[in-house]
């Protein structure tokens, strides 16, 4: 998804910046906007699994980029809830800390750039498959906890963003979250063992119409192009509130 989204917007003229943990296919995504004469892209590598590495990637961006217009946060993994429970280098459950805490990071350490191209957008690619953060077990260290991780880490994105969306609304940053498509024809998908349901051309559509609709609701959690409830827990103003104490707590990085 985040391959074709790229090349999508390289090719309306955008300057893109892409991301992977490591180099393998990213820089051939760069060589095909370069050769395209359309738009233009700079790659950099950046393990998610690591806070420290994630810490200095944004740095990096924000030093390097000083008007960000557009944050896709895109990257991603996900486990079978058969599979034994993985942790990052940090100790933390890897799809908590690369779906949602590295995410974290990166839309505040990368605020100020944002506002600087203010009017711009933040997307958190969400999903329906969204579960309740269990406060007492986020690392999933219970019996039979494995099966919500990937769900849980979907849940905070789009509660991050009901959270955070007011005050960055006051920068002129618009943030919101989004389901793109249901089981698209991905690595993921594949990797999962499951059907795929739709294809990532679906996913790409729905991406680039929120990231250039005239209009967009702050916090918003939208599905095929409406708004929708992203989950009970998301509303839920106390569950938010330990979310965003937690997410500072095992980043070092607190809500700006």
């Amino acid at each position: 998804l985040g391959r074709v989204v790229a090349l999508a917007l390289a090719a309306q003229g955008a300057h893109v910046i892409l991301h992977r943990r490591d180099a393998e296919g990213r820089q051939a995504v760069v060589d095909a906007i370069k050769a395209s004469g359309k738009g233009s892209a700079v790659f950099y590598p950046a393990d998610f699994s690591s806070l420290q590495t994630v810490r200095d990637f944004a740095d990096t961006i924000a030093k390097a980029h000083p008007k960000i217009d557009l944050l896709i946060k895109n990257a991603g993994v996900a486990l079978p809830g058969s599979a034994p429970r993985r942790v990052s280098a940090d100790g933390h459950e890897l799809q908590f800390q690369v779906n949602y805490l590295a995410g974290w990071i990166l839309t505040n350490r990368l605020r100020a750039n944002l506002a600087a191209a203010a009017p711009s957008r933040v997307i958190n690619i969400s999903s329906v498959a969204a579960s309740p953060i269990d406060f007492d077990d986020v690392m999933l260290e219970k019996p039979g906890a494995a099966g919500r991780g990937y769900g849980q880490s979907k849940l905070a994105q789009a509660s991050m963003a009901v959270a955070l969306a007011p005050s960055f609304a006051k920068d002129g940053v618009t943030m919101i979250s989004l389901h793109p498509a249901t089981l698209m024809a991905t690595g993921m998908v594949n990797d999962l063992g499951m059907r795929p349901q739709t294809t990532v051309d679906e996913g790409r559509d729905h991406v680039l119409s929120l990231a250039t609709a005239p209009v967009l609701e702050p916090g918003a959690f939208y599905v095929k192009g409406k708004v929708t409830a992203p989950g009970a827990q998301a509303n839920d103003a106390a569950a938010r509130e330990r979310l965003l104490a937690l997410s500072t707590r095992l980043t070092g990085v607190a809500a700006k």
